[in-house]
């Protein structure tokens, strides 16, 4: 559904949307918080560094890490 969402919007990533990411009812839905708790994930965490960084710098940051995603 993330995906779509950003397809119809013409973004590659959330971080190019607008919207907060804790407002956002795609990521903060049941299936959603269960993966973050699950996998430790910070996914607003992730959009934020996108958004001041770029992506380029994500992928940079978390294959240094040895990681997918900003743990919480």
């Amino acid at each position: 559904m993330i995906r779509k969402c950003c397809m119809e919007k013409g973004f590659h990533t959330c971080a190019e949307c607008g919207m907060d990411v804790k407002d956002c009812r795609l990521h903060n839905n049941l299936i959603g918080k269960f993966f973050a708790l699950v996998f430790r994930s910070d996914r607003p965490a992730c959009i934020r560094y996108i958004r001041e960084n770029g992506e380029q710098a994500f992928v940079e940051e978390m294959t240094k890490r040895g990681e997918q995603t900003m743990k919480k």
